[in-house]
């Protein structure tokens, strides 16, 4: 009789055990079940806001490809709840804007919003302001985009050694000549890209100061301030860079809507 207790003291163990198992099962398959759901939630919000960016974008006459919109943070649900997202990033491709009458090409825009918000309805609805405390942006300038800006036929823009470099045929006394140099690039007060051409130079320029004269009046021609297109989200561009792909340009601005109501 003695050796039955051990057998009977092993069923409330097993069963013990399987009773743990069993809740173990159930809180993972909850916990996929709840990440799953909040995945899905940011799916449907970066959808939405998405949409928005492209009726902002419209509204300036602007033009670029389908947003591509991430929500960072998690879980997500809790910012939901909340209102308020830790980061955004808008990635904007083949963005068109027009200066002059111009067309200007960003190849690429990189937007990060941070701290932003936006409440439940108007995530839902699509109505209503969707505000982000700081938004960064970085894009890049197509050279042929700024060189037809300065409207010198043959003139072309490129980067050499990090500065901006401009090769141009010009006309000094009769002779056909291919003006090369660098130039200053700021920016301007109003936002503006500010060229200044101080270094120019043609091989075979004749050794008379007319002639010195002639192109310095040529590097002041193409010195100019050129004003961008507007860009998205109120961005306002604190420097740019000549860079091998286009001149690179970084923007920033505070408590931007990134869309509003309408």
């Amino acid at each position: 009789m003695a050796e039955a207790y051990p057998a009977y003291e092993e069923r409330p163990r097993r069963r013990g055990r399987k009773v743990l198992i069993t809740l173990l099962v159930l809180l993972v398959i909850l916990a996929g079940l709840l990440v799953a759901a909040d995945r899905i939630a940011v799916g449907v919000a970066e959808r939405a806001i998405a949409d928005q960016v492209t009726k902002e974008i419209a509204k300036q006459d602007a033009q670029s490809s389908a947003p591509e919109v991430e929500v960072g943070g998690f879980p997500f649900l809790t910012q939901v709840l909340d209102g308020r997202y830790e980061r955004i990033t808008i990635k904007l491709r083949d963005v068109q804007g027009a200066v002059r009458g111009d067309a200007v090409s960003l190849p690429t825009l990189d937007v990060d919003a941070r701290n932003v918000r936006a409440s439940l309805d108007t995530l839902r609805t699509q109505q209503g302001d969707v505000v982000a405390e700081t938004v960064d942006g970085t894009g890049t300038i197509t050279y042929d985009s700024l060189a037809k800006l300065l409207d010198r036929p043959g003139l072309t823009l490129g980067e050499r050694d990090g500065q901006l470099a401009v090769t141009a045929p010009v006309d000094i006394l009769g002779q056909k000549l291919t003006v090369t140099g660098t130039a200053k690039v700021t920016v301007g007060k109003e936002g503006q890209v500010s060229l200044s051409f101080a270094d120019l130079d043609a091989e075979g320029l004749p050794n008379i100061p007319l002639a010195r004269t002639l192109l310095n009046n040529y590097a002041k021609g193409i010195s100019i301030d050129v004003p961008l297109p507007e860009l998205p989200f109120q961005l306002v561009v604190r420097e740019v860079r000549p860079l091998p792909g286009g001149l690179a340009v970084t923007a920033a601005a505070k408590d931007v809507p990134i869309s509003s109501a309408g």
